[in-house]
């Protein structure tokens, strides 16, 4: 499919003498199956085309086509079939971000139309086309009413110029989490898809960010202002020259709607009309490793516990923020896969396991998945909106960044507030204990990793108080014996650490250091420093997802 292809309706297309025909007859011999007409603030290009089709449709009627007339009229009949053609525009929002409403077939010109104008389109300028239209709504907005109207709202081109991904804009922030984390927003659309790696926008938006935990669905779409790319200009592409498959049961608007709201992040995949291999989703999750919402287990057998790991995953991923379980596959990625045997049977096998164990109940999705030759189950675990989620009714799991583990009272209480409430509460931090605040310097702590922000002694055993700094839930009397595997080896790096820090070497940058850096696999972790006015704060496990603003400059060597 297509999403993004203008026609001669927009002031900017290339090619002025293009027709309707000529545009479906390139579609269907890129093969095709969806395009949607998004024209800029206007939808007369769509307009046009069936107004066109009623015109000989009336002349057919009447009995007064000419040869060629009819012809043409059997010719979009044929295509029709073919290729499947939703209406749209492509909005221009205030600050100049581009955003596409797509509609289905069903809705009428004139509905959308009037949405345009409820976005403070000017009346007389419905049907020019232009990018430029003046001061009109803003980027919520537009993504609420398209929504609302029943549209697919979908950032253009986000990581590129006007794209909300703000690359090139003097601001981002909260505003940035806004326009890329709305709730009406569908997807995003890159012009990185077919690219590998974490600094691809599509690995940036999948989830493991704090600040983004909202994963998106990522589409590529051509921008075509022409029917064939430019040779003189590669960067003005032409109809299917990015284009993106999805894997719908029938080609409806209703069911790649329906795939734009669910969690399944693998029925979208970049499309090149003479791609040199397949695109194999499980082995680009597998590059990625093991995250706060993914993770990998080459069995589930009985023996040896690892069934219970499986369901344990599944437990703390309901308590955070959803994720995707692999079965049969090892997390390193260059480790051939292990497959499953007896595919259908293993995934009733989860199915009754998961309804009798975990509580309350949870709709997981549970399917099987081809990767080199291999079977292996996937599991799409939502984010539960109630909990806490047990496993045999009393043990509470949640994942902490690449690991799960159990929770401990406070994080239990977080849970338990979150359920009633719908939101996450930080819990109170007892009087005696002084916590940190945020330095006057105005820069902010990383966004993962924990902070040991208090301790005391009873009873001849050491109470930590450790602040987990992706969400900033406290937690108290946390012992080393007792504390996860990150929250142990924080405990034990502070312990080694002396009161007074000044002999202490560091990687000094201003007032942020780098205490250490270790790498596994393709992934690094860091001890941070701060200087404050309140004295030294430090970091541990601060993972590469939670390094932003001024630590980027510390720990990424120069041009990185």
């Amino acid at each position: 499919m297509d999403l993004h292809l203008h026609t001669p309706a927009s002031s900017d297309y290339h090619e002025p003498d293009v027709t309707y025909l000529d545009i479906l007859h390139r579609s269907e011999a890129r093969g095709l199956d969806i395009i949607a007409f998004t024209d800029h603030n206007t939808v007369a290009g769509y307009r046009q085309m069936m107004d066109e089709i009623q015109q000989l449709e009336m002349l057919e009627s009447l009995s007064r086509l000419t040869e060629d007339e009819r012809n043409r009229l059997q010719e979009y009949r044929r295509l029709l079939k073919t290729v499947t053609v939703f209406p749209g525009f492509e909005f221009t929002a205030t600050l100049g971000f581009h955003i596409l409403g797509i509609f289905s077939p069903e809705k009428s010109v004139r509905e959308i139309e009037h949405l345009l104008l409820s976005l403070n389109i000017p009346s007389e300028q419905l049907d020019d086309g232009s990018v430029t239209v003046g001061a009109t709504a803003d980027v919520l907005t537009a993504y609420r009413l398209i929504d609302e109207a029943g549209g697919l709202a979908i950032a253009a081109h986000a990581n590129s110029t006007h794209g909300v991904a703000m690359r090139g804009y003097g601001f981002g922030g909260q505003t940035k989490i806004a326009y890329t984390q709305d709730p009406h927003l569908h997807a995003l659309e890159v012009t990185d898809l077919g690219l590998k790696g974490r600094r691809t926008t599509a690995a940036f938006f999948n989830g493991t960010k704090p600040e983004y935990p909202r994963r998106m669905h990522t589409i590529q779409g051509s921008d075509a202002h022409r029917i064939r790319m430019d040779p003189k200009n590669k960067k003005n592409l032409g109809i299917g020259d990015r284009a993106t498959q999805a894997m719908l049961p029938e080609v409806s608007f209703q069911a790649l709607k329906e795939l734009f709201i669910s969690n399944d992040f693998a029925l979208t995949r970049p499309h090149w009309p003479a791609a040199e291999e397949d695109y194999d989703f499980i082995q680009r999750a597998r590059e990625d490793g093991p995250s706060i919402n993914q993770d990998f287990h080459e069995s589930m057998t009985v023996r040896g516990g690892r069934l219970y790991k499986v369901i344990a995953d599944v437990c703390a991923f309901a308590n955070s923020n959803g994720g995707t379980l692999y079965i049969g596959l090892p997390a390193e990625a260059k480790k051939e896969p292990v497959g499953v045997t007896k595919a259908k049977a293993s995934v009733d096998q989860l199915q009754r396991e998961l309804s009798k164990r975990i509580s309350p109940a949870l709709d997981v999705q549970v399917d099987t998945m081809e990767t080199r030759g291999k079977t292996v189950i996937r599991m799409i675990i939502p984010p539960g909106d109630d909990p806490p989620y047990a496993v045999d009714d009393n043990k509470v799991y949640v994942r902490d960044e690449a690991e799960t583990g159990l929770a401990v009272r406070d994080e239990i209480v977080n849970l338990v507030h979150r359920g009633q409430r719908g939101r996450r509460v930080e819990a109170d931090v007892p009087e005696k204990l002084e916590v940190t605040e945020e330095p006057l310097t105005g820069i902010q702590h990383p966004r993962t990793g924990v902070e040991i922000v208090g301790s005391e002694e009873r009873n001849g055993i050491q109470y930590y108080t450790m602040r987990d700094l992706r969400n900033g839930n406290v937690v108290k009397n946390v012992t080393q014996s007792s504390a996860r595997r990150l929250w142990h080896y924080a405990i034990s790096e502070f312990r080694k650490l002396p009161e007074d820090l000044k002999g202490v070497k560091v990687a000094w940058r201003g007032d942020l250091g780098v205490l250490k850096e270790q790498k596994r696999g393709t992934r690094r972790r860091y001890d941070l420093i701060q200087k404050t006015a309140q004295g030294h704060r430090v970091y541990f496990g601060v993972t590469e997802d939670g390094i932003h603003g001024d630590w980027k400059a510390l720990v990424e060597p120069e041009g990185g």
